[in-house]
């Protein structure tokens, strides 16, 4: 991200780890609050070590985090919430939809079965939730489709989005584009939840896959009127 929003208190922390077959860089995102820091997605297993280093760099601990909000359910996302809480005393929130499979309720909805290890939820989020940080409010969007209640966080002050997989980046272009359909189960919901978030003053937006994309609103209209025309 560029210094204006690192200066903001949002910092990506891109990571690369060996994931099944695959070596991915992921982006979990960090934001300072009053109360702490808020992690936006805690990565696979194995991903601990890489926040914890970025967190250095930055000037905190693991310890400075508070609360833990994953955008939805998915084992790249929050299979490495357990390893965190063994080192922090931390807060899990996700949407009420999502929090059956982080618990270990449900079954995750991709994947073969071998999930990762469950953990409490301590606060199920709705849209509409906002979260007071040092960027400013920091609101809860419903963005459905590439899981049952999957959610995006919009800065309206600054007009960041902070997309989870409602949009991704990990071309070799790094053009920003909507949900990757062989891994979204309801790719129509996805497309409104892409149409919804254009209708938000949205001026960039930081994708987990894919990181930082100065590009907004207009690219993600177009990519919703050319969905619609597929």
């Amino acid at each position: 991200m560029s210094a204006d929003e690192r200066d903001a208190g949002v910092h990506t922390l891109p990571i690369t780890v060996e994931y099944g077959s695959r070596t991915i860089t992921l982006t979990p995102t960090l934001v300072e609050t009053e109360r702490g820091l808020v992690l936006i997605d805690a990565g696979p297993q194995g991903a601990l070590e890489g926040i914890r280093t970025h967190l250095r760099t930055l000037g905190y601990a693991l310890e400075d985090i508070w609360l833990v909000v994953l955008t939805h359910h998915d084992a790249d996302h929050a299979g490495g919430v357990d390893d965190l809480l063994e080192a922090v005393d931390a807060v899990v929130a996700t949407h009420r939809e999502e929090a059956p499979y982080v618990t270990g309720e449900r079954d995750p909805i991709k994947g073969d079965g071998d999930r990762y290890p469950p953990v409490d939820v301590d606060l199920e989020l709705a849209g509409g939730v906002r979260v007071p940080t040092l960027a400013g409010p920091m609101d809860v969007l419903e963005t459905p489709g590439h899981a049952p209640g999957h959610i995006s966080l919009h800065f309206p002050e600054d007009g960041l989005l902070i997309a989870g997989d409602a949009l991704v980046a990990d071309d070799d272009d790094g053009s920003l584009s909507g949900p990757k359909p062989e891994f979204t189960p309801d790719t129509d919901r996805a497309l409104e939840s892409v149409g919804e978030l254009a209708d938000r003053e949205i001026d960039h937006v930081v994708c987990y896959h894919g990181g930082y994309v100065d590009r907004g609103s207009e690219r993600i209209r177009e990519l919703y009127e050319r969905g619609l025309e597929d």
